[in-house]
């Protein structure tokens, strides 16, 4: 029996409305390729006042990016800035749809699940000005990994809840059996690190130490971690202000029947994209090199898209089962990547909010890798999420091959060292890498970016050798790593990476060691990524992909990420532009003759 899952409203007593910021990064032949309707024309009336829809978006927009530079500016380490999630979140309670400004879609599907948490436990008519909670559990409080934790505070307005203010972020270090709390080889959450259900933080304006004092003694950097926490609640204070402020000009009542409209157009105009793409069936599959513990099998995941009219289903019965490493993801991961493909079909120029979502519907099996069971381990879950929304998007390309791009690598890897060395003490470092995006039709894909649901940024080299005792040798783009076409794939990138003093714990998450990044349109496959560690005395030590290993003085991880699919036949590449990938060594002369003239 398939858990089916749609994003329509619900009939709750109190409704909500999601307004969602977090980082995010374009992605080539995706934002470009669809183009829907504009709030350019849109005249929201409302009891005979007449409101351009731009105007209040744009409002909207600048109070949330506020938010977001206050809240990046207060984390306390570059890492935490650059690989945290940086939601922030203002939830009305006027409607239950999500309300999203300048936002990666799995932002909101996450934000909503913690929110809604927090509510079912903490009911509103219990709320007083001055509260705020705290919470991140998968299992009982709607997150999908131990380190994204959320501050809610509700705003009050008029003497009653408004709306809720919220901040999620991914901590640097939340415990566990490795530090940065990822650990590849986990086989169940608790190696993971702390769980917290919903709990209040603050009551009435008055910080509960205690709780705090008890989350800070299971973490490795408990000053990092506090100060990150206090962080979130400084963002969500600015939202209650910045909220209360709105509302005081417009009216609580205009404000959300405003909301309330771009939330209708956004859908209206997200289901006419819907209807754009032809009726049927269209099936993808591709893989995970493995879970992280039985290394020599490959996980499937398999989606088959059903479109009919102006509704989508999305139907993962073909998955691999629960899997025993930590590369499960709840069913709000697999809504991350449905969100993902449908806002992208919705085109630039609509309003990002939960309005783009009623028409989706998802069908998961029960504990499959995208629904699973407690206590399964979910640490490792962006890998899936990712690999997830590159299926639908490859099912999709079968229905509108010259609107979609060739496979992205859609590979973030993720590694986090951790140890005590004289020159810095007890620390934690995450590095996290990127990979070439797909090409598309007219275009070459990018190189080394962020695709798809994910919204991390790249910690620069000054802040690893800083902060830890690492040095990066050398960090380029890899050549010859864009699958060849017409328009080439976006290249991966080179890292020797060495450990200076002391031994440290490296836990390292790759992908796409195994299964490229397939070609579209007669283009080539992407080039597949590796990782070795190259001892002191010379021995060097293939990582199958994942792994968590012990480094001492000398040590060194070299490694390369993968590259992005090529889009149609290399034979028609132009000479010019295979000349400037030579002139700009993104592709060598032994690597041209051979792909672009001997195909």
């Amino acid at each position: 029996m398939l858990q089916s899952i749609r994003t329509k409203t619900a009939s709750w007593t109190v409704k909500l409305l999601f307004a969602l910021l977090v980082l995010s990064f374009a992605v080539w032949g995706i934002e470009d390729v669809f183009r829907g309707g504009s709030t350019s024309d849109i005249v929201i009336k409302v009891e005979d006042i007449e409101i351009p829809a731009r105007q209040v978006n744009e409002r909207l927009q600048s109070e949330i990016s506020t938010l977001r530079q206050r809240f990046g500016q207060s984390l306390t380490t570059e890492q935490a800035r650059q690989l945290g999630l940086l939601n922030t979140v203002i939830d009305s309670m006027a409607t239950d749809a999500v309300f999203l400004a300048f936002a990666r879609d799995r932002g909101i599907v996450v934000t909503d699940a913690m929110v809604r948490a927090a509510i079912a436990d903490f009911p509103v008519d219990t709320m007083v000005e001055g509260d705020a909670y705290i919470l991140s559990d998968p299992y009982t409080a709607g997150g999908t990994h131990v380190p994204d934790i959320a501050i809610i505070t509700p705003v009050f307005h008029g003497g009653r809840v408004i709306a809720f203010a919220a901040a999620l972020a991914h901590h640097q270090d939340v415990g566990g059996m490795t530090p940065g709390s990822t650990p590849t080889n986990a086989t169940e959450i608790f190696q993971e690190g702390l769980r917290i259900s919903p709990l209040k933080l603050v009551d009435a304006g008055v910080y509960n130490h205690r709780i705090m004092r008890l989350l800070r003694l299971n973490v490795r950097l408990p000053a990092i971690f506090t100060g990150d926490v206090n962080a979130q609640l400084a963002a969500c204070r600015i939202g209650e202000r910045r909220l209360k402020e709105l509302a005081d000009t417009l009216g609580t009542d205009q404000t959300v029947a405003i909301f309330d409209e771009l939330l209708d157009r956004s859908e209206h105009l997200t289901r006419a994209a819907i209807r754009a793409i032809p009726d049927g069936e269209y099936a993808y599959v591709d893989f995970l090199d493995n879970d992280g513990v039985d290394l020599d099998e490959p996980v499937r995941i398999e989606v088959k898209v059903v479109v009919a009219g102006d509704s989508i289903v999305f139907d993962f019965a073909g998955t691999s089962g629960q899997v025993k490493g930590p590369f499960n993801c709840m069913p709000s991961g697999a809504l991350c990547g449905a969100c993902f493909a449908v806002r992208a079909i919705g085109g630039s120029d609509v309003p990002t909010n939960g309005g783009c979502f009623p028409p989706i519907e998802l069908r998961l099996p029960p504990k499959s890798l995208v629904n699973p069971e407690e206590p399964a381990p979910l640490g490792c879950r962006t890998a899936t999420i990712k690999r997830l929304t590159g299926t639908i998007l490859g099912a999709l390309r079968q229905a509108i091959p010259d609107r979609l791009p060739a496979d992205s690598a859609a590979q973030l890897i993720n590694i986090d060292y951790g140890g005590t060395v004289p020159s810095h003490g007890r620390f934690v470092m995450t590095q996290v890498l990127v990979s070439g995006s797909g090409a598309s039709r007219g275009h070459d894909g990018v190189d080394v970016i962020e695709t798809d649901a994910t919204n991390t940024g790249n910690v620069p080299v000054e802040a690893v050798e800083t902060d830890s005792p690492l040095r990066i040798n050398t960090l380029s783009l890899a050549p010859d790593s864009g699958g060849a076409g017409e328009f080439r794939g976006g290249l991966g990138c080179y890292q020797d990476i060495e450990v200076l003093e002391g031994e440290i714990t490296l836990a390292y998450r790759g992908e796409r060691h195994f299964s490229a990044p397939a070609g579209a349109g007669g283009g080539l496959p992407g080039a597949l990524s590796f990782a070795e560690i190259h001892r002191v005395n010379g021995d060097v030590e293939p990582i199958r992909s994942k792994g968590v290993v012990r480094c001492v003085k000398g040590d060194r991880l070299v490694l390369q990420s993968a590259g992005g699919g090529g889009y149609g036949d290399p034979l028609a590449r132009s000479r010019s532009a295979i000349a400037r990938d030579i002139a700009d060594g993104k592709v060598t002369r032994t690597q041209a003759e051979q792909s672009y003239m001997n195909s």
